[in-house]
C-alpha cells in the first residue's frame, strides 16, 4: 500500500474512532440526562409521547424541560449510534466490532419502545429497571467496540519482540555485578542537612496522593452529612487520612528500597540512596500509624479500623504480595484508594453505607484506567524493577485497550453514584464533560502512541476524578 494511501486510511480510521467515541459519551449522557428524569420524577410532566404536551400546572415548567432535554437527546443519541453502525459496515471493521454497533442499534431502538412505553403508560407498564439495563448494555456494546476498533487500528505487529527486550540499568543505581551503588555527598552545612532530611521524611509520607485521597475522604463524610457535616469530623478524618496514607507510604519506601534503586523515577527516594536509616524510617512509620489511630478513635472506631486495614492493604497486601506477583495489581490495589470513602462515611455515620460503597466502586475502578497510564509512561522503568505491570507481561496495546475498558467501567460507576445518590445537574454535568475529554485523551493515546500522550491522558484522569469529587462536595453540602 502507498504512503499516501496508508495516511487516508488511517485518517479515516482516526475520524470513525471519534465518532465512536462520540456516541459512546452521548450514549452516556443520555444515561445521566435519564438518571436525572427519574430521580425527579420529570416523565410524570410529560405523559404523551413523542412530543410533550404543556402542562396546566406552571410549577411542572422545571420537569417539563428536563423531560424534553432527554427526548431530544435520544434524538441525537440514535442518530449517532445509527452513524457509527452505518460507517462500521462500510468501512468493513471487525466481526465484532460490527456485531457490537448492530447489537446497541438494535438494542436502541428497544429502549426507544420501552421508554415510549413507560411515558404513555407509567412505569409499572415495564419491569423495574428494563430501561436503564438497556442503556447500560447499549453503552457497553459501544465501548467495547470502541476499544476493539483502537486495538485493531493501532496494535503493534512486533509487540512480543518487544516486551523480550532488557532494559539498561539505569546510570548511578545499584549494578547487577557489583552491587554497589553510587556514594551520596551531603551538604557540609547543618541547616541545609537539616532541611535535606526533613524533606525526605516529608517526600517517604508521598504527599502527592494526600489531596485526591483526602478529597476522596471528604466526599464520603459530605455524602453522608450534607450541609450539616461538623468541622471536628472534617479535622478528624482528614488529619487521620493524612496520616494513614504518610504511614503507608513510608512503609512502601521501607519495603521498596532495594528496587527503588533500579527504577529511575524512584532512584532518588530517601532510603534508596540512603539517607535516612532503616530503622528510623520505621520508627517514623509507626508514630503516624499511632497517629492516625488517634485521631481516628476521636470520630469512631469503625473509622480507625477502616483506616488500619487501609494502612496494612497498601503497605502489606499491595506492595509485598499484589505488585511484584501479579499483573492485575494495579486493578486489586485499587481497594487502597477505595477505602478512604469508606471511612469518610463511616466518620460520620458509624457505618458502610450503600452511597459509600458506590463512591469507592468508583475509585476502584478508575484506578486502572488512570495508573496504566503511567504504567506505559515507564513501562522500561517497571520492567527494570521486576514488576509485573500491564505494558511490561501483556504490551502496550492490550493496556491502552483496557484503559478504554475501564473508563467505560468508571463511567457507568458514576451513573450508579447518581442513582443511588440525590447528586443533581452539576454532578450531572461533571462527569458527562470530564468523561469526555478522559475518554478522548485515551483515544488520543491509541494513535499517538508517545509519553508525552500517556502523560496527557494520566492528567486527564486526575482531572477527572477530582473534577468529579468537587461536584460531589458542592451537590451534597451546597446545592
Amino acid at each position: 500500500m502507498a504512503p499516501s494511501d496508508t495516511a487516508r486510511r488511517l485518517g479515516t480510521r482516526t475520524r470513525f474512532s471519534g465518532l465512536l467515541a462520540a456516541t459512546a459519551v452521548g450514549v452516556y449522557l443520555l444515561l445521566i440526562v435519564g438518571a436525572t428524569t427519574s430521580l425527579t420524577d420529570a416523565a410524570a410532566a410529560c405523559s404523551t409521547w413523542p412530543t410533550c404536551h404543556t402542562p396546566i400546572d406552571p410549577l411542572s415548567q422545571t420537569e417539563l424541560a428536563i423531560a424534553w432535554g432527554h427526548r431530544l437527546a435520544a434524538v441525537v443519541v440514535g442518530l449517532l449510534v445509527a452513524a457509527s453502525t452505518v460507517a462500521a459496515l462500510v468501512l468493513g471493521t471487525s466481526t465484532r466490532v460490527r456485531f457490537a454497533l448492530v447489537g446497541a442499534l438494535g438494542l436502541y431502538v428497544v429502549q426507544v419502545a420501552v421508554g415510549a412505553l413507560t411515558a404513555t403508560n407509567g412505569p409499572a407498564a415495564i419491569v423495574p429497571g428494563l430501561h436503564l439495563t438497556l442503556g447500560i448494555t447499549i453503552f457497553s456494546a459501544i465501548v467495547l467496540a470502541l476499544a476493539w476498533d483502537l486495538e485493531l487500528t493501532t496494535g503493534a505487529e512486533d509487540e512480543t519482540d518487544m516486551l523480550e527486550r532488557s532494559p539498561e540499568p539505569i546510570e548511578g543505581t545499584i549494578d547487577d555485578e557489583s552491587g554497589t551503588s553510587a556514594p551520596r555527598t551531603l551538604p557540609s552545612s547543618l541547616l541545609a542537612r537539616t532541611r535535606l532530611t526533613a524533606f525526605a521524611y516529608f517526600k517517604m509520607m508521598k504527599p502527592r496522593l494526600m489531596w485526591l485521597l483526602c478529597l476522596v475522604a471528604a466526599a464520603g463524610m459530605a455524602l453522608a452529612a450534607g450541609p450539616s457535616l461538623d468541622a471536628q469530623t472534617i479535622v478528624a478524618t482528614l488529619g487521620g487520612g493524612v496520616l494513614a496514607i504518610g504511614a503507608s507510604g513510608t512503609f512502601n519506601h521501607v519495603l521498596e528500597r532495594d528496587v527503588d534503586q533500579r527504577m529511575s523515577r524512584t532512584a532518588d527516594r530517601p532510603l534508596a540512596t540512603e539517607l535516612i536509616p532503616v530503622r528510623n524510617a520505621v520508627i517514623f512509620g509507626l508514630f503516624l500509624t499511632a497517629a492516625s489511630m488517634t485521631a481516628f478513635l476521636t470520630i469512631n472506631a469503625l473509622a480507625a479500623a477502616l483506616g488500619l486495614a487501609a494502612i496494612l492493604f497498601y503497605s502489606v497486601v499491595y506492595t509485598l504480595l499484589l505488585k511484584p506477583n501479579t499483573v492485575q495489581n494495579t486493578v486489586l490495589g485499587g481497594a487502597a484508594g477505595a477505602l478512604p470513602a469508606l471511612i469518610g462515611w463511616a466518620a460520620v455515620t458509624n457505618e458502610i453505607g450503600l452511597p459509600a460503597l458506590a463512591l469507592a466502586g468508583v475509585i476502584f475502578l478508575w484506578t486502572p484506567a488512570h495508573f496504566y497510564n503511567l504504567a506505559l509512561a515507564y513501562q522500561d522503568d517497571y520492567a527494570r524493577g521486576g514488576f509485573p505491570m500491564m505494558p511490561v507481561v501483556r504490551g502496550e496495546t492490550v493496556t491502552r485497550k483496557h484503559i478504554v475498558y475501564y473508563i467505560g467501567a468508571t463511567l457507568l460507576g458514576t451513573i450508579a453514584l447518581a442513582w443511588i445518590t440525590d447528586l443533581g445537574t452539576l454532578y450531572a454535568g461533571t462527569v458527562v464533560v470530564f468523561g469526555g475529554i478522559f475518554l478522548w485523551a485515551a483515544v488520543q493515546l491509541h494513535f499517538e502512541q508517545t509519553e508525552a500522550a500517556a502523560f496527557r491522558s494520566f492528567h486527564a484522569s486526575n482531572a477527572f476524578l477530582g473534577a468529579v469529587l468537587v461536584a460531589v462536595l458542592v451537590d451534597a453540602l451546597v446545592l
